[in-house]
């Protein structure tokens, strides 16, 4: 796992390297200290040697601030290091995120990513500043202070042995017990930040139907389960301070004690005793540094396998070894196709489609809910690849065509419309970043959007919230149709896309699709005949299996599902 993050270093591997060994020097400087105010003591001032006193005070000050410079510089390399790891991390975390069909971010919930993003990567920052610092100081100042306290006395050493083999055995006891809690707890972040964020999402909803004390009643839910987490997890943890305290008294008053009768017995003197508790807080402090790494790396670990889970996700979509760069035109053929989510051949809910759509044709897609229509057009621009049978547009398999080049041809306006925020222009360049404000004001009035924006005080330049909040669903919709159609696409598809306009303004969208794309394929998902019975041809969905495929009159003649939902609606209109 290590290995793996640790590329990640990247360009800061020079203060990754600089950090540890300033700690040292810190340590090597300060280590000292204790040793010369034992000479202090038992050569200075018992014999009243004020120019050693002097010297050797002098000596201490000039390592103390020596000390102090490596420290801060230790610190500031750390902080660079750190800041830099956790930034090469999000990056790629990110940018592998964005290589995703939409079969990989099934499998993650979206607030478990952005969790892995935040939280999950902060964690593992704190614990990479830890170990390049607390884990080269404590153990380096742990072996340092236990070496001069050998060397001072021997056998008054041999209590920070015993001391140190004793906390380390219940150190690595409370770390195997309390992993297993830390990965279970960040299952539960996941689940707070969804309710935050669907919450937050849905606000409006919330207020709507006066739901506000269930969605809290759900966040105190969640958070409570999170905090029982938490607290299993700390009831292990906190052990960790007692076990410090019993082993720092413990070593106090075994020093205090058997120093005491060395005294007497003339076997050491008191400078060396002083310098002996020194030692023993350097001691005790490095283990309690050592053990609270431990606590950092423990729950980074959940942390860390998190991470790499979202980095070793690799695209479902094969890249063609020598991809085609260019669509020849926008005609789309379904071969047998069938489609299940996860690949699971015993839950399809595609089956042998097989169509053939030329270029520039209409074509309208009916049916149920659930008969699989979205589904359907998001193989073309190979959202999702097919389970079985082959996609082709312009007569080459999907799975042969360079990715951006194919989604650069196929404009998909999908069922649920996404405005970023951003001003409307920042928006519709989403199609086509160079596009020109004549190109945008056409796309506009093809989409019959322009007359709102016209409306606006700010008309391009209005600010849209994010998500589109501060518009209305069928202006949203035709803004999105705008963006679609800035592209140029070979291929427009319009999943359900102006079912929040009406049917006026939907018959002259259609009107402008004509006239003024008559070359583009297009493809309309569509809930009322009205919006697609000019389509050349209309394919008829019933669970996932073609029912029909041909026009509005042949299709009223001899499909009894069509029949029926056109009656209903005639049914409907007339009354």
């Amino acid at each position: 796992m290590i290995k793996k993050l640790y590329g990640y270093i990247g360009e800061y591997k020079k203060e990754t390297l600089l950090t540890p060994i300033f700690v040292m020097l810190e340590v090597i400087f300060e280590i000292f200290i204790p040793t010369l105010m034992g000479l202090i003591i038992d050569k200075g001032l018992a014999s009243g040697d004020v120019y050693y006193v002097i010297k050797i005070g002098l000596v201490m000050i000039v390592i103390s601030l020596l000390s102090l410079i490596s420290g801060a510089l230790g610190g500031k390399y750390g902080a660079t290091a750190s800041a830099g790891f956790a930034r090469n991390l999000r990056k790629a975390i990110y940018n592998n995120i964005q290589e995703f069909s939409f079969g990989n971010i099934d499998k993650y919930s979206t607030a478990g990513l952005i969790t892995r993003l935040t939280t999950d990567v902060t964690n593992v920052q704190n614990a990479f500043q830890m170990i390049i610092r607390m884990c080269v100081r404590a153990p380096f100042m742990l072996m340092s202070a236990m070496l001069m306290s050998f060397i001072l006395n021997a056998r008054l050493a041999l209590v920070f042995l015993g001391a140190t083999i004793f906390l380390g055995t219940a150190l690595y006891f409370i770390m195997t017990r309390v992993h297993p809690y830390f990965v279970l707890v960040f299952k539960k972040y996941d689940s707070l930040n969804a309710s935050v964020q669907e919450n937050l999402t849905g606000i409006r909803v919330v207020k709507a139907y006066v739901k506000e004390d269930y969605e809290v009643e759900k966040f105190k839910k969640a958070s409570k389960t999170l905090y029982e987490c938490f607290i299993k997890a700390e009831k292990i943890i906190i052990l960790n301070a007692p076990l410090m305290q019993f082993t720092m008294y413990t070593c106090i008053m075994l020093l205090s004690w058997f120093g005491a009768k060395m005294i007497v017995s003339n076997t050491m003197a008191t400078g060396q005793l002083m310098s002996f508790y020194t030692y023993a807080t350097n001691i005790l402090m490095s283990l309690m540094m050592i053990s609270m790494v431990f606590v950092m790396v423990i729950l980074a670990k959940s942390s860390a396998e998190r991470i790499i889970e979202v980095l070793e996700e690799r695209s479902d979509l094969l890249v063609a070894a020598n991809p085609i760069t260019e669509v020849m035109d926008g005609s789309v053929t379904f071969e047998h196709v069938s489609f299940s989510y996860g690949n699971d051949i015993n839950k399809l809910v595609l089956e042998d489609v097989h169509i053939s759509i030329k270029a520039g044709e209409t074509v309208g897609i009916i049916g149920g809910t659930g008969s699989a229509k979205s589904s359907l057009v998001q193989l073309i621009p190979r959202l999702y690849d097919a389970t079985k049978g082959c996609v082709k547009v312009g007569g080459v398999d999907v799975k042969n065509y360079d990715i951006e080049t194919l989604r650069d041809d196929v404009s998909v306006v999908l069922q649920k419309n996404v405005l970023f925020s951003g001003t409307i222009i920042d928006n519709l360049r989403w199609g086509n970043k160079d596009a020109t404000e004549e190109d945008i004001i056409r796309v506009c009035k093809q989409a019959q959007v322009s007359e709102f924006i016209e409306g606006l005080e700010d008309k391009y330049n209005t600010y849209i919230e994010q998500g589109g909040s501060n518009v209305s669903g069928g202006q949203k919709q035709r803004l999105c149709i705008a963006r679609a159609l800035l592209k140029k696409p070979k291929i427009l598809i319009l999943d359900d896309s102006t079912s929040a306009v009406d049917t006026k303004t939907d018959s002259l969208i259609r009107k402008a699709f004509m006239e003024e794309i008559p070359d583009t394929t297009k493809i309309i998902i569509a809930q009322r005949i009205s919006s697609i019975e000019d389509a050349d041809k209309i394919l008829v969905l019933n669970d996932g299996r073609v029912d029909g495929f041909g026009t509005h009159e042949e299709l009223l003649k001899s499909n009894q599902i069509y029949k029926e939902v056109y009656e209903s609606q005639m049914k409907g209109a007339q009354v």
